[in-house]
């Protein structure tokens, strides 16, 4: 946990966002990064998702199973659920996303969102082509070639 507010505080000082991650596995770290959204221009470059990429990557494979994640901060929405697809067994977290929300971050008003219905969020959201989208699950469910995540 160190390593990862060590990390954030790094990110601080060469332009990034105060997040950090550590990716360990059996004890070891498999992967380490901070936030680089502003540095990437990348909306989606937190700390969590960098260094599941850079795990995923080094370990060649899309399923972290058998790992666990150290975090600076409680996952925002998108970190959490690309903790959960990446199967990672454990989350550690220091600050917390009220913590995040005091120093000007919108974790806690996305987690505010998703508990509301579709039609009261701030951000209009509307289903299009629903029926002919169903194709394409169809496919994926007759396929014998696929490669279940």
């Amino acid at each position: 946990m160190r390593r990862a507010i060590e990390l954030s505080e790094r990110s601080v000082q060469t332009g990034g966002g105060p997040f950090g991650a550590v990716i360990a596995k059996d004890g070891n770290i498999v992967s380490e990064a901070s936030n680089s959204v502003t540095l990437d221009n990348d909306p989606t470059a937190h700390a969590e998702v960098n260094a599941i990429r850079k795990a995923t990557n080094k370990l060649r494979t899309f399923d972290l199973t058998g790992c666990e994640i150290y975090t600076s901060c409680e996952p925002c929405p998108m970190c959490l659920g690309a903790i959960y697809w990446a199967h990672l067994d454990r989350i550690y977290y220091a600050g917390t996303r009220k913590d995040a929300a005091d120093a000007g971050f919108d974790d806690d008003f996305i987690y505010k969102e998703l508990e509301l219905k579709p039609e009261e969020r701030h951000k209009e959201i509307k289903a299009l082509l629903s029926e002919e989208a169903i194709k394409a699950f169809d496919m994926w469910r007759e396929s014998t070639e696929k490669t279940e995540y």
